[in-house]
């Protein structure tokens, strides 16, 4: 068993960037919404706690509240915005709205020796409406700003902090370390959350869940699937069937390059289900993406269902879940932030599915999913392949979804990422010194959108391509990729030129948040 910390979630879209910073210390953590069972945070496996903001004021009637078993518990804990005045508000100080929202960049002096911040200036991040006024009883102010007289505060002999400011945002300058004093140093937790433990865990437990039974196993060619299926069949072997289905939203030719990858290791146990002509008909005069997805979501299962009759009986069904869908879904476990959109491997599931799920990547974030891949010895370009989502085109095509506009996108994309390849931009590039380059997902989209057009000096009146290429490490923020001017006149004018029904190409400039990476 673990030891581990535990994020207590108050609704910050925020909170999953603070189990990422956690687990990258190869600590496991887990995100428990705050109205969880009481028993949820008991257990001598936990060493500290650590509470997220929210977008609540503690003293409003019904605001989230810290559980009372965590502050009776003696153990270390680090509020953080929200969660900081959670902790004052609860144990006897005061909260107070402020006459202006703070929101970006601050200067952070710390005054106290502590040892959770070094004695010093330090560049963060606010997001706050309310602050802490008074201070509960035994608790010192050890950092301020010229804005938040109480920026951090603590209470030292009780190894219990507050931070006003966010440390788990990379615009927080060296936040990571500030974590890491809690986590490794406050907490003591032991790091032992790697790549050989996930997979040795991961296998015993689809061992215990599956016994005897058969697992379908859905292989799109990314690296989620891949691995989860890499996974049970180390668990479970000859009991695993492959399968794969092209639903007519697939990229330009991947069809072809994933039976190719994965026919030789199920053999006579893996199937290709050509199904194109059943997702167009059911996506056939839809335009809202939610719905767009939950038919996708809907008819995979039912594909999924029509194979494992091939096979005789099967109870279970493998698929790539991970973290980041079920957040952005809000599934079963997930935490307390907004629903985003329904992933169709989440939100967009049947409830009168005949399976049960095996999700061995359900708790790991990409980065996590990419080292268990390479521990398992897949294939380099298999783990780093460009990202794609479940519900492959459909929700790249903005508006209706018909086979004509499927073609002009895949021909689009093809162009866009065959270029980005040429240049060495279609993957990561990080110099060392933080400074990140290349893309870490690129992809096109069609937009809804006509515009008028000079084409060989007629009139057009012609559909439009969005550019999107970003850089993350964890895909739960990002920032668009500063591609090269040149690169990106080229596969403008390659576009228009060679794909019909496009006359104009624009490249979207937008982070995450506030947009997402994908469009729909």
């Amino acid at each position: 068993m673990h030891e581990k910390i535990i994020i207590i979630d108050f609704g910050s879209q925020y909170a999953q960037l603070i189990a990422r910073r956690v687990r990258e210390m190869q600590v496991f953590c887990e995100l428990i919404p705050w109205d969880a069972p009481a028993e949820t945070f008991s257990g001598s496996e936990i060493k500290g706690f650590i509470l997220s903001g929210g977008p609540n004021s503690i003293y409003d009637p019904g605001s989230p509240i810290i559980p009372e078993v965590v502050l009776s518990s003696r153990l270390p804990i680090l509020g953080i915005c929200y969660g900081m005045q959670a902790l004052a508000h609860q144990l006897g100080g005061q909260v107070n709205p402020v006459s202006k929202r703070e929101y970006g960049l601050a200067e952070v002096m710390v005054s106290e020796e502590n040892p959770l911040l070094e004695k010093r200036q330090w560049t963060v991040w606010m997001s706050h409406g309310d602050q802490v006024t008074k201070l509960p009883e035994g608790w010192h102010t050890i950092a301020s700003s010229p804005s938040c007289p109480i920026a951090a505060m603590a209470d030292k002999a009780q190894k219990r902090f507050g931070l006003q400011f966010h440390p788990e945002v990379l615009h927080t300058r060296r936040g990571t370390e500030i974590l890491r004093s809690f986590v490794l140093e406050i907490c003591g937790v032991k790091a032992d959350w790697t790549a050989e433990s996930i997979i040795e865990e991961s296998v015993a437990a689809i061992r215990q869940q599956v016994g005897d039974g058969i697992v379908l196993s859905a292989v799109s060619g990314g690296v989620d699937s891949s691995v989860a299926t890499a996974l049970a069949l180390r668990a479970v072997g000859k009991q695993v069937k492959g399968f794969f289905v092209d639903t007519g939203l697939l990229r330009l030719h991947e069809r072809e390059g994933v039976e190719a990858a994965f026919r030789p290791l199920f053999g006579e146990s893996f199937r290709l289900i050509d199904a194109r002509a059943r997702f167009l008909g059911n996506l056939e005069g839809e335009t809202d993406p939610e719905t767009k997805r939950k038919i996708v979501g809907e008819t995979f299962i039912r594909e999924f269902e029509a194979a494992a009759r091939q096979f005789g009986k099967v109870d279970f069904l493998c698929q790539g879940t991970i973290y980041p869908d079920v957040v952005e879904s809000q599934g079963h476990g997930a935490s307390q932030a907004q629903r985003i959109k329904s992933h169709h491997n989440v939100g967009g599931l049947p409830k009168d599915m005949q399976f049960k799920l095996v999700e061995p990547l359900r708790w790991l974030f990409k980065d996590e999913v990419r080292a268990v891949g390479e521990a398992l010895g897949l294939p380099h370009e298999l783990v780093w392949r460009q990202p794609f989502p479940g519900p492959g085109l459909a929700v790249r095509i903005v508006g209706e979804v018909t086979q004509k506009r499927v073609l002009t996108l895949q021909q689009a994309d093809a162009i866009f990422t065959s270029e980005l390849e040429k240049a060495g931009l279609l993957q990561l590039i990080d110099d060392g010194q933080g400074n990140l380059s290349g893309s870490s997902q690129a992809f096109a989209a069609l937009l809804p959108v006509r515009s008028v057009g000079v084409m060989g000096d007629k009139r057009t009146y012609a559909e439009t391509i969005a550019l999107r290429a970003v850089t993350t490490s964890d895909f739960m923020t990002a920032d668009w990729a500063r591609l090269p001017y040149e690169l990106l006149a080229k596969v403008s004018n390659r576009i228009v030129n060679e794909v019909p029904g496009v006359n104009r190409v624009v490249y979207d400039i937008s982070s995450k948040p506030p947009a997402t990476i994908e469009w729909e």
